[in-house]
C-alpha cells in the first residue's frame, strides 16, 4: 500500500503541477525579474501547492497514526495558507514571521514536539527546562526560512530538499520510525513530481508556497526523528541540511562583516557564488545537490560513528565548508583567513627547505 500510494503521490504531482501553473498565470501568481534574480522572464509561482495537495490526498489515503499527526497537518495547512498570500501579494517580513510562528505554535504547544533534554557523549545529560520551547521554535523558523533562501535557482530547493528528506526516511527506517518514514516519503515523491516541471529550464517556480512548506515540515520531521536521544542525535539534522544552514550562517556573517540588517537580500548566496565562478545554472544546481548527498552520507556516517570518530567529522567538515566559502567568496573576496593560514604555512615550509 505504501509504494503504490507513493507512485501514485508522484504521478498526481505531475499531473497537477501544469493546473497549478495555469492557476498562478491566471491570479497573478508570478514571479517579476529584477536584478536580485537570475531568471529574466515573468514566471508562474505557486508550484508549492502542487507539492502540498499531492502531499494531503497520500496522507488521506495512508493515514499514518502518530499523536503528533494532526499538529503537523494543522501547522502545514498555516504555512502553505502563509506563502499562497505571499506569492499572491508579497507579504511583508513580518507577517511571514507571524505565520511562521503560529505554525510553528501549533506542533510546538498543541502537538508537543519539543526537543526537552540531550544526553551528552561522555555521560551526563542537560536539560533544557524553559528554554525547550525557544530552542524547538528556533529551530523550526530558522529551517524554514534557510530552505526560503536557497531557492534561488531552478530546481535548487526542490532538490535540495528531496536529498534531505532521503536521508531523513533512511535514517527513521533504520530507527525504526514508521511515521516520519511515512511522512517524509510522501513529501518526497510529491516534491519529485513538481520538480520535472522545475528543474532547469523551470517552468514553474514553487513560490513561497513551496519554500515554506518544505522547510516546515523538513524541520519538524528532523526534530521528531532525532529528538531526545543523544548530543550526536542532535547534531545529525544539522549535518543533514548542511546546505540551507551554512549558506545563512555565511549571509549573516556576511550582512555583519559588511554592516548590512539582517534582513536585507543580496547576490553573494552560495548559487551566486558558484555562478560568478563561472559555473552555469545547470552546473551550479548539481554541485549543490552534489554537496547536499555528501552531507546526507556524513549524516549517516556521524550516526554510526564512535564518539571520538563523531568530532573527527564535525571538524573535517567545518574545514571543508571554511574553505568551500573562502574559495568562492560566499563572505566577501576578502575574506580568506584559512586559506591564508594555509598559504603561511606553505611558505614557512618552503623556506625552510
Amino acid at each position: 500500500m505504501l509504494y503504490l500510494t507513493l507512485l501514485g503521490c508522484f504521478i498526481i504531482s505531475v499531473l497537477i503541477t501544469p493546473l497549478i501553473k495555469k492557476l498562478a498565470i491566471k491570479i497573478g501568481a508570478v514571479d517579476q525579474p529584477n536584478h536580485r534574480k537570475v531568471h529574466q522572464k515573468i514566471m508562474p509561482r505557486l508550484g508549492g501547492l502542487a507539492i502540498y495537495i499531492t502531499f494531503i490526498i497520500g496522507f488521506l489515503i495512508l493515514q499514518p497514526d502518530s499523536p503528533y499527526a494532526m499538529a503537523i497537518i494543522l501547522g502545514s495547512l498555516v504555512i502553505v495558507v502563509t506563502g499562497v498570500l505571499d506569492d499572491l501579494m508579497e507579504l511583508s517580513a513580518k507577517v511571514k514571521l507571524g505565520g511562521q510562528l503560529l505554525a510553528t505554535g501549533i506542533v510546538v504547544f498543541w502537538g508537543g514536539v519539543q526537543v526537552s533534554f540531550i544526553n551528552l557523549p561522555f555521560g551526563g545529560q542537560i536539560e533544557f527546562g524553559v528554554m525547550s520551547i525557544p530552542i524547538t521554535i528556533l529551530w523550526i523558523v530558522g529551517i524554514t526560512n534557510a530552505i526560503n533562501l536557497i531557492d534561488g535557482l531552478d530546481g535548487l530547493a526542490a532538490g535540495v530538499s528531496s536529498i534531505a528528506l532521503i536521508t531523513i526516511s533512511g535514517m527513521a527506517m533504520i530507527m525504526g520510525d514508521g511515521f516520519v518514514v511515512i511522512m517524509s516519503s510522501l513529501v518526497l515523491f510529491s516534491t519529485l513530481g513538481f520538480l520535472i516541471y522545475n528543474f532547469h529550464p523551470a517552468k514553474i517556480f514553487m513560490g513561497d508556497t513551496g519554500a515554506l512548506f518544505l522547510g516546515y515540515i523538513i524541520a519538524v520531521l528532523s526534530l521528531l526523528g532525532f529528538k531526545n536521544i543523544t548530543f550526536i542525535s542532535l547534531i545529525v539534522p544539522i549535518i543533514i541540511l548542511g546546505v540551507p544552514i551554512s549558506d545563512t550562517f555565511f549571509a549573516i556573517i556576511r550582512r555583519i562583516v559588511h554592516k548590512k540588517p539582517l534582513s536585507a537580500p543580496d547576490k553573494s548566496h552560495l548559487h551566486h557564488c558558484l555562478l560568478r565562478f563561472g559555473f552555469s545554472h545547470r552546473q551550479t544546481v548539481l554541485i549543490i545537490y552534489a554537496i547536499a548527498a555528501f552531507f546526507g552520507i556524513a549524516a549517516v556516517i556521524f550516526s554510526m560513528a564512535t564518539v571520538w570518530g563523531s568530532f573527527l567529522i564535525i571538524a573535517v567538515l567545518l574545514i571543508l565548508i571554511e574553505l568551500l566559502a573562502e574559495t568562492i567568496g560566499l563572505v566577501s573576496k576578502n575574506h580568506r583567513p584559512l586559506l591564508k593560514f594555509i598559504r603561511g604555512i606553505k611558505y614557512a615550509t618552503d623556506k625552510n627547505r
